[in-house]
């Protein structure tokens, strides 16, 4: 996603989902999206949570669910393998055509029932799939009527593009509910349908008779609904403080690698995704950069572009892929998330990690910006004295101007809304506080008292 490209899948999300329904928003008199938002840990406003996170990472979480030839794996960070297979099948790769057989087997959550009963979802996993190997994470939820829906694949994913291509997948409802790229959404919210439960499936596979297998540290969904809205209240500002995150433009790779995203200027999200990695202290090796053209600068930004981009949406915006790719390197973790209020970054900033965040809005919406977006990834690393926001933004022409300060209250609307007028003054879709975090998986103390207060560590 970048400032200049198009409006993205969410955004359609969104223009379907309000077609769909006859609502409209008090005070504003234009059509109600359905689109939920952000996560629901106080300061918001709203009656009641509005968003759940259920992740599984402990031993005790691996061994709690079903499984059929997978294994819990103790260790300093306890995982989920491949042990003896359940089964062989063909898979033909849709983006290459090749079809090979793979040994498989299967891994089958608990039945989790969130806080809130769900207009969306969005699957997280952190995984190692050596050479040889992949997986494919599928969701199953049941209505808040008592009928469920498919198995539904929410992406096939492996660290490399070497064995297959990491995908999405199209075309994906059962007429109440539809799978949109990486997002689960019931259709029709408007008529009080939602998402009262839900499975993770993880199938692991490799190649027949190998001893290579994935190993998956983490695995879970954060299910959200959140009444729509075109302006969130005001919070109130905590102290100063900024943290030392490096800083890449995308706007300089421009034009390199275009069968990533048509290229660097549409890379906001790996490029925020590597800088908080650098700033966790990993790195790709010279090996891992070897295909990248050596007059180019930053190759790593280049490497993260292709190692989240998801062939069938033809983006490195697939928001799972991304902190999956940042969990391939050593000791890091990732999940997609959604918070409700500057107070919560604000505490995950104060207890050292940064925060990837997406954001819509027109050009006068965001004083500094310099430009509009139907969907853009920045990163947030501080606050000012006076609470506005310190972002390193990769929409920069250099990554010198990258650091950016935005004020609070612009900020804080275009970031948690979901619903905005577009350019034309047409309601479109607002992003509703998702975001990105990634951390140690064996955080500080400080670290695991901010995750686990906002619920994405469990107590």
């Amino acid at each position: 996603m970048s400032a200049s490209a198009p409006a993205p899948r969410r955004a359609l999300l969104a223009a379907v989902l309000a077609a769909a329904t006859a609502a409209t928003v008090p005070g504003t008199g234009g059509p109600a999206a359905a689109a939920p938002a952000p996560r629901g840990s106080g300061g918001t406003g709203l009656a009641g949570p509005t968003v759940d996170n259920r992740f599984w990472y402990a031993l005790r979480h691996w061994r709690a669910g079903t499984h059929r030839g997978t294994a819990a794996l103790a260790g300093d960070r306890p995982a989920l393998t491949l042990a003896a297979p359940a089964g062989r099948t063909a898979y033909t790769d849709p983006h290459t055509g090749r079809t090979a057989t793979w040994e498989y087997a299967t891994w089958t959550s608990p039945v989790h029932r969130p806080a809130v009963p769900a207009t969306e979802a969005v699957v997280s996993w952190n995984a190692r799939t050596p050479t040889g190997s992949w997986l494919q994470a599928e969701l199953r939820c049941t209505y808040t009527d008592g009928t469920r829906t498919p198995w539904y694949v929410m992406g096939r994913w492996a660290a490399s593009d070497a064995d297959i291509r990491r995908t999405s997948v199209d075309g994906q409802g059962d007429g109440r509910s539809t799978v949109w790229t990486d997002t689960l959404a019931v259709d029709r919210p408007a008529s009080g349908l939602r998402l009262r439960d839900w499975q993770l499936r993880l199938t692991l596979y490799r190649r027949p008779g190998s001893t290579a297998a994935p190993l998956v540290w983490l695995a879970g969904a954060m299910a959200s609904a959140v009444p729509d809205r075109f302006t969130v209240p005001a919070s109130t500002p905590g102290p100063a403080h900024e943290l030392a995150v490096p800083r890449y433009s995308q706007e300089v790779h421009a034009g390199r690698y275009p069968q990533y995203d048509n290229g660097g200027e549409a890379w906001c999200s790996p490029t925020s995704s590597q800088m908080v990695i650098e700033y966790w202290g990993r790195r790709p090796s010279r090996e891992q950069l070897a295909w990248v053209d050596a007059r180019y600068g930053d190759p790593q930004v280049c490497h993260a572009a292709r190692h989240t981009y998801d062939f069938a949406y033809r983006g490195c915006g697939n928001w799972p892929f991304n902190p999956a790719y940042a969990a391939t390197y050593p000791g890091l973790g990732g999940v997609v998330t959604r918070l409700t209020s500057l107070t919560d970054l604000e505490t995950l900033i104060r207890a050292g990690i940064p925060v990837i965040t997406s954001q819509s809005f027109r050009k006068e919406e965001l004083t500094g910006a310099g430009y509009g977006t139907a969907g853009h990834l920045m990163t947030v690393v501080g606050f000012t004295a006076a609470g506005d926001v310190i972002a390193n933004d990769p929409n920069s022409p250099t990554n010198d101007a990258v650091r950016r300060v935005y004020r609070r209250r612009q900020w804080e609307n275009i970031w948690l809304r979901t619903k905005r007028h577009d350019s034309t003054g047409k309601v479109a879709s607002g992003t509703g506080g998702i975001c990105y975090v990634y951390a140690p998986a064996r955080p500080s103390a400080a670290q695991a008292a901010a995750l686990t207060g906002l619920g994405l560590l469990a107590a």
